[in-house]
């Protein structure tokens, strides 16, 4: 019998750890491609949207065979662990539905079917803020890939800037976000323990900082200016590709080449370590799915795909290490596929990838023995880049089972300061 009760106990134990897990995005099989989430924050690569607003995500499946895909939502604390609600207190209807609209793709090489999702609609709606996690299936119950999304009640007035860092050794690579909470009418309760607030740059929940806690209250403005917990390295300005016009070279494709499939190469990339900035704009690593100029057509189902070839320059100071293309074309994972290889004919790095037509950006990062990964090395790091930094405020009421989200700020540092 006590060897019974404890078996129950150890099993209960190991449930309740696993379902506190933190929720990372999975990512997709090598057939599901583009993914695009988005919603009515520009400044976000994610969905960051308030009652009301609207949400889409397309992929493409590239076995193109209609396959049925079903998603499911989830709820999820402010450190992206689940929360302790059942569905039906953060769902009104159903999850667990078909994605209903897709099309096969027309006039590309590469057959694929696109799917589209919005939410909410008919079947599924939320009901509260916070985060949540948008889970894809396949007909036998696997789960496909998944990405976050956040639900905001604009309760709180956030605003703030960007200044350089008062440190010396950061002062020329280095941003800090100083910002302000202003509650106003909303009554935050014991706020110093019960506020809590996430900064990420680029929206790249790689790099972002958690659970930061006021640094001063006054009144019913909770005040942040510290050193050190709100800082980033600047990096640098991302490189990009255009492949819109599929069949023509730009400024950043040498060649293009018709095969089984369209093949461009890239002009070979310098380290840009050791140069001075540069100002050009950017996407903040992000990507948009386009077709040519002046073509009317449906980007969603009638660009096509190619192999891209990136090339890196090499230097010896990169040794052996691991370097990998970076951006929010695969969102920001470190895989096999965008790894580079060291050719020794022309003294480059290079990789393959196959993308969807369009406009990309991309960097070159090192993935260091301890699995931390160097943003910058190759890149360069400047304080002068322009960021776009994502603020969002928690905030759990005394006795209640969740936390919500009850303002966020979309700071740039293009006007950075001293």
């Amino acid at each position: 019998m006590r060897t019974l009760i404890g078996f129950v106990i150890v099993f209960l134990q190991c449930n309740l750890t696993l379902l506190a897990q933190v929720q990372k995005e999975i990512p997709p099989p090598e057939n599901i491609r583009s993914i695009v989430f988005t919603g009515n924050n520009n400044a976000a690569q994610f969905p960051v949207i308030q009652p009301g607003q609207t949400m889409v995500l397309t992929f493409d499946d590239l076995y193109a065979d209609e396959a049925d895909y079903y998603y499911r939502i989830e709820h999820c604390n402010y450190d992206w662990t689940p929360s302790n609600l059942v569905k039906n207190q953060y769902l009104d209807g159903l999850d667990n539905q078909r994605i209903l609209q897709y099309d096969n793709s027309l006039a590309s090489i590469q057959p694929y079917t696109a799917y589209r999702l919005e939410l909410p609609n008919r079947f599924t709606r939320m009901r509260i803020s916070g985060n949540y996690i948008l889970k894809i299936f396949d007909n036998t119950d696997q789960i496909v890939f998944s990405r976050r999304f956040i639900l905001f009640n604009n309760a709180v007035n956030v605003g703030g800037i960007v200044k350089r860092p008062r440190d010396p050794k950061f002062l020329n690579t280095g941003q800090r976000i100083e910002f302000t909470v202003s509650a106003g009418d909303f009554e935050l309760v014991n706020p110093l323990q019960e506020v809590k607030v996430s900064i990420l740059q680029n929206s790249n929940f790689n790099t972002a900082v958690h659970n930061i806690k006021p640094q001063f209250v006054s009144g019913s403005q909770l005040i942040y200016k510290y050193e050190k917990e709100t800082s980033f390295e600047g990096g640098n300005e991302y490189l990009n590709l255009d492949t819109k016009d599929i069949r023509t070279a730009t400024n950043t494709v040498a060649r293009v080449d018709l095969k089984n499939r369209y093949n461009h190469y890239l002009y070979t990339n310098p380290v840009r370590r050791d140069m001075i900035y540069t100002y050009f704009p950017d996407i903040n690593g992000d990507f948009r799915v386009r077709l040519g100029e002046g073509v009317q057509n449906d980007d969603n189902s009638e660009a096509d795909y190619s192999f891209v070839h990136f090339s890196l320059e090499y230097q010896p100071w990169l040794g052996l290490k691991d370097v990998y293309v970076y951006g929010k074309f695969n969102n920001y994972e470190l895989t096999k596929e965008n790894k580079l290889t060291f050719n020794a004919d022309n003294n480059t790095l290079e990789t393959t990838l196959f993308l969807k037509q369009g406009f990309y950006n991309f960097k070159y990062v090192i993935k260091n023995s301890d699995g931390s990964i160097d943003l910058n090395a190759i890149g360069g790091n400047h304080w002068e880049t322009e960021n776009e930094y994502l603020v969002l405020v928690y905030y759990r009421n005394f006795g209640a089972l969740y936390d919500s989200v009850i303002g966020v700020a979309n700071i740039s540092s293009v006007d950075i300061s001293n």
